[in-house]
């Protein structure tokens, strides 16, 4: 992701040090669009991020909460050939990641990266 495509997470920022705090940043990142994350790295079983809603799962978070790691359970799909006789699987199949997400103080910017397995 470059800095002109980077997710603003404001809500998750003006809720940092509140209770809400992890609700508000699962509710923001699961209404972000799927390619706005970086799941495509991160698929193990099929070959397509579907566009369906996502869980996100608050793993940990530093003192300040702006350097995040979450969980996101999301969906993916073998991309066949359409053809009559292929025999992908046509059934969504589960996927989970682990990102790293650091929401800039000022601007709400948030640099999303994948976490290694």
């Amino acid at each position: 992701m470059n800095a002109t495509t980077r997710p603003r997470l404001p809500a998750t920022l003006a809720a940092r040090g509140r209770p809400e705090f992890a609700d508000t940043l699962k509710r923001e990142l699961a209404a972000l669009p799927v390619d706005r994350l970086p799941l495509t790295q991160a698929l193990r079983q099929g070959s397509h991020v579907l566009d369906q809603p996502i869980g996100v799962r608050l793993i940990g978070a530093d003192a300040d909460q702006l350097r995040l790691r979450v969980g996101i359970f999301f969906a993916s799909l073998i991309a066949g050939c359409n053809c009559a006789d292929d025999p992908s699987p046509v059934e969504p199949l589960p996927e989970y990641c682990e990102l790293l997400v650091e929401i800039d103080a000022d601007s709400a910017e948030a640099i999303v990266s994948l976490l290694p397995d």
